[in-house]
């Protein structure tokens, strides 16, 4: 049975939002980019699903693949930590997915994730295939999760610091690198959203760790978000 494949790669580009012109910005924020997420579609029984470790162990290895990096739930446990974080509630929170097929996703702040993966992943194929998922109230159409075209820095403020967190970084404490660089301003962090391996550095300007250990992408998350909140006074 021949594999099928699809992620939004596979249309042209003009189904995409095109990149913001960049704007110098001194509105606190943090942008997270969740570099190497592992999203992609797979054709079996007539529908098309999540590719993931668990459930399509028997297709990745006809196909020669490597079983162990298909972990799109990494990604779902990292969105449920971030978009659930006092930070994105108080509005300082801007979330980004760089995919492992170089896929570019913008996460709106008021989205909320699906707290099972099934259905996480249900939300993740139809993204994929029609590039955008909005919802609807009496306010009107608002578009929650979109890809969009790359570069990611298209989208960042200019001047804004851009840091990566990976566990070969200069190994610092959280909450007192936040206070020592007081930051007051939008800041850029790239935290990788994969079982292993390295981040892309292909804009950050320096390499952090949080943890003397390795640690899951949403705990990375968890301590990075934490020490901004008590740095900018969310609660």
């Amino acid at each position: 049975k021949k594999m099928k494949r699809k992620t939004s790669q596979s249309s042209g580009p003009s189904k995409r939002a095109k990149p913001t012109l960049n704007a110098q910005s001194t509105e606190k924020k943090l942008i997270v980019v969740l570099d190497k997420a592992f999203l992609e579609t797979v054709y079996t029984k007539e529908r098309y699903e999540l590719l993931n470790c668990d459930d399509h162990q028997r297709i990745m290895k006809k196909h020669n693949r490597d079983i162990s990096e298909a972990r799109p739930d990494i990604l779902h446990q990292c969105l449920l930590m971030l978009m659930d974080s006092p930070l994105n509630r108080a509005g300082y929170l801007q979330v980004y997915i760089r995919t492992k097929q170089n896929v570019l996703i913008k996460i709106h702040p008021q989205t909320r994730i699906p707290r099972t993966f099934k259905r996480f992943s249900g939300l993740m194929v139809q993204l994929l295939h029609e590039f955008k998922i909005n919802s609807v109230s009496d306010e009107g159409t608002q578009t929650l999760l979109q890809v969009i075209k790359n570069p990611v820095t298209g989208y960042l403020p200019l001047g804004c610091v851009k840091v990566g967190v990976e566990v070969g970084g200069t190994l610092v404490e959280p909450n007192a690198w936040v206070k020592e660089r007081n930051f007051q301003g939008p800041v850029t962090l790239v935290i990788g959203a994969m079982p292993h391996g390295s981040i892309e550095e292909d804009f950050t300007e320096e390499l952090i760790s949080v943890s003397s250990y390795p640690l899951s992408g949403a705990l990375a998350c968890t301590k990075i978000c934490s020490a901004f909140e008590n740095h900018w006074g969310v609660l």
